[in-house]
């Protein structure tokens, strides 16, 4: 009976890429861990400000959080579970459904952000 992924490189174990040895037998020094240059949440400052939409809806505007520093999807999602609203991602700018200004002020000083 063969197996179906005899000979494949799903087959053979694991080799370290810098000495081609199996990595059970491999001598070599473990990578360095990536070193993040993001800012602190604590050096950033978020500012929150509601704004009008037509048919009288309103949204929970936060800028101030640059993209690069931080992860605005997963933020994004935090926010929107902590509020129990919808909301979305624009450029630099996070929106979330309604006048959110007590809840998100609490939950940005919880994760550690300063708020304006």
């Amino acid at each position: 009976m063969t197996r179906l992924l005899a000979g494949t490189v799903f087959d053979r174990p694991p080799h370290c890429e810098r000495c081609d040895l199996p990595e059970d037998q491999c001598q070599c020094c473990p990578p360095k861990p990536e070193v993040s240059s993001g800012v602190l949440p604590s050096e950033q400052t978020a500012r929150l400000s509601i704004d009008k939409r037509k048919r009288g809806k309103t949204v929970t505007v936060i800028r101030g959080l640059a993209a690069a520093d931080n992860d605005l999807p997963a933020l994004l999602r935090r926010l929107k579970s902590h509020c129990g609203a919808g909301g979305s991602l624009h450029e630099n700018s996070i929106e979330i459904q309604g006048e959110q200004r007590e809840r998100l002020t609490q939950e940005l000083m919880t994760i550690g952000y300063q708020v304006k």
